[in-house]
């Protein structure tokens, strides 16, 4: 049995054991069919738990025992929905579409990736669906969940192998 949190529009974020206050995207939450690039729409469904980017300049190592990756200041992830690399982690500089994830501001300072529309990649679909750092206020992201960095790296702590994250209507 994996381990599942789940994602609600009422700005709740919870697992076994563990609740926190989150954002989800500005658009709303839609269907996963519904769901394309730029929207601002956090996609509904059950998505596994895939790796745990962070900056190493700014945080420490998260303690969990998902997959872990120290980000460098070249990392980024294309959205270019006609790009061979859509909805993948590439270098910079990158001629096509994509989002730094070596950021000024901090929210991406941890960033979960989420296994949505990667296995396959459809095009025009959405891309980067992450559970990462909120802004102040917790505003509204591009798509993704977003949680207080405390309560970010407390998950994480929850959070296995196999792990599933909701994002419900």
């Amino acid at each position: 049995m994996s381990l599942k949190f789940t994602a609600s529009p009422t700005g709740k974020f919870s697992g076994p054991g563990f609740t926190a206050r989150c954002a989800l995207g500005k658009g709303g939450v839609v269907t996963a069919s519904q769901k394309r690039e730029g929207d601002g729409a956090s996609p509904a469904g059950v998505w596994p738990v895939r790796n745990v980017f962070y900056r190493p300049d700014r945080v420490e190592t998260p303690v969990t025992s998902l997959p872990m990756v120290p980000l460098k200041p070249h990392d980024g992830w294309c959205d270019a929905s006609n790009h061979p690399l859509y909805n993948r982690p590439v270098s910079l500089p990158f001629a096509a579409s994509h989002e730094k994830l070596w950021r000024d501001d901090h929210v991406y300072d941890v960033i979960v990736e989420l296994g949505y529309n990667d296995d396959p990649v459809e095009a025009g679909r959405g891309s980067a669906i992450f559970l990462h750092i909120a802004r102040p206020n917790y505003e509204p992201t591009e798509g993704c969940i977003a949680l207080e960095k405390s309560d970010l790296l407390a998950a994480l702590e929850l959070m296995l192998p196999g792990t599933e994250i909701e994002i419900s209507f």
